[in-house]
């Protein structure tokens, strides 16, 4: 069997239509706001909006400027990498250049908010990349994440919108008036699922080791 085909073989449970357990209930969007939101992120302007965890930062994953402005923003060290968002397993195939198996493994069975650090991303801005060539990205089941990726044809940063070193912004009046001025567009919107913690990180590289970094 060529190599094509052993890789067609493997992902086609992964990137066929999704399973039961997949699906989000239906929940009725601010549709106004995601156009807004939307128009922002494609002129590289920085957004606030509720995530599948916490309040968080976000802009373009594919804009220099936007990425570089994010980390003004919450003054922190561009050492310490963001995060991705992908609404599909498709999108994620996209930005990362090999899949490994025991990823896809995961994400099937997966439940809750998780990310994943993976080897070789490609099709993201340099400066979202980890200093060790790495990239962290979640695919969200947040609906209201999920459209505005989806309509923005491209992933998102994902960061907690707070200064470095401030509590997590669970509630939207956590969030400190001065981030609030330095923020290109805001989305004050209730979060939907509530999850009041970050996402659990693991790292699964290419070689076959895999590392819990946050539960």
């Amino acid at each position: 069997m060529r190599n094509s085909d052993r890789n067609k073989n493997r992902r086609a449970p992964v990137k066929g239509k999704p399973s039961k357990k997949n699906i989000e209930p239906q929940v009725e969007l601010p549709r106004e706001a995601i156009n807004l939101a939307v128009a922002a992120l494609k002129k590289g302007q920085t957004l606030l909006y509720p995530t599948d965890t916490v309040y968080g930062l976000g802009c373009d994953a594919t804009n220099y400027d936007a990425i570089d402005k994010l980390y003004e923003i919450k003054g922190r060290d561009t050492l310490k990498a963001l995060i991705v968002l992908v609404d599909s397993f498709q999108m994620l195939d996209s930005i990362i250049e090999d899949v490994p198996d025991m990823a896809w493994e995961v994400l099937k069975v997966n439940k809750k908010p998780l990310t994943i650090i993976y080897d070789r991303p490609k099709n993201v801005a340099e400066n979202v990349i980890a200093e060790d060539g790495t990239l962290a990205v979640r695919v969200t089941n947040d609906p209201l994440c999920r459209s505005i990726i989806h309509k923005l044809r491209k992933p998102i940063v994902s960061t907690s919108a707070n200064l470095s070193k401030h509590k997590l912004p669970i509630h939207f009046a956590d969030i400190g008036e001065e981030l609030l001025k330095r923020v290109d567009h805001i989305m004050d919107i209730p979060l939907v699922q509530k999850n009041i913690k970050p996402s659990s990180i693991m790292k699964i590289s290419n070689n076959g080791i895999i590392k819990i970094i946050r539960e």
